[in-house]
Order: structure tokens, then sequence, then C-alpha cells
């Protein structure tokens, strides 16, 4: 019975992994701080990014250790990103990018004179036509406090309040 047991934890920890990424995903953290900058970070799965840059990068290797992919992924997730703090704009722009194994992180910072901070819209739309099942969980922060959403293919803005 001891050996079943060992046997049957054994495909279990193999079988694991491979059950653990069910899904295609992200997360983006968007941070309001009292001072008015507003950092955003974009995080990934490199083995979901990857095939989007076949779309995004046509003319790179559909791989993130190519320069030209990652330049293209980077304004492609600066395109497709806009937010809007009190129905006001604000521009982000490209801060810095870091790739640890499977993870992919994109910076952007920017600034608003919002000091109270009452509506944050925002609207993605990323890697469109590559993952059916592509989701992006979105927490904003703001004076400690966090809102979440979440996009799939097709979703509009969505407004979060504080």
């Amino acid at each position: 019975m001891r050996r079943i047991l060992m046997i049957g934890a054994a495909i279990a920890a193999i079988a694991s992994p491979a059950l653990a990424h069910k899904g295609h995903g992200g997360l983006t953290v968007i941070e309001i701080g009292r001072d008015g900058v507003v950092t955003v970070q974009h995080r990934f799965a490199a083995h979901d990014v990857e095939p989007a840059l076949e779309t995004i990068a046509p003319q790179a290797q559909p791989s993130l250790d190519d320069p030209q992919a990652l330049a293209a992924l980077e304004t492609h997730l600066g395109q497709r990103f806009r937010l809007l703090i009190d129905d006001e704009v604000v521009a982000v722009t490209h801060a810095d990018t870091q790739l640890a194994g499977d993870n992919v992180q994109v910076d952007y910072a920017g600034h608003t004179d919002d000091r109270y901070v009452q509506a944050v819209t925002i609207d993605l739309d990323f890697f469109p036509g590559v993952h059916e099942d592509q989701q992006q969980q979105v927490n904003v922060r703001v004076d400690g406090v966090t809102r979440t959403v979440v996009f799939r293919p097709g979703s509009t803005a969505q407004t979060v309040r504080f």
C-alpha cells in the first residue's frame, strides 16, 4: 500500500506543473501615488508572449531574445494600453523591461496632477487574435486601496472607483 501511495504521489508531482498553467494571462499593476507619479507594470509568461511576436513583430524572430521583437512588444503594449484618471488621459512612457526565465515585466511611467483620484478608467487589448482565452487582470492601487478588473478578448474600457 505504501508503495502504491508513493507511486501515486510521484505521478501527481510530475503532472502538476502541466496542469498549473491552464490558460493565457497576465497581470497589470497600476499605482497612483499621492505625489502624482503613475507606474504601470505589465507582467506575462514568456511562453504566452512569444507566439504573439509573430503578429506584432513579423520582421523579427518570434523570441524575446531578439532585440527587435522585444522593442516591438514594448511598443505594442504602449499603444494598446490607455489610462484615464478622473476622465483625463494620462500618457505613460516605457521605463524598463525585465526578462527573468519565463517572466516578462514591462514598466511604464506617467504623471497626474490629480491628487484626489475618484475614478480610473483602463482600456487594453493585448495580443488580439493570438490566444482566445487571454486574460489580463488589472490591479489599480490608490492610497493603499486596490481595485481589480479583468480583461478578455473583446472587453471594453472598465472604470474602477475610489
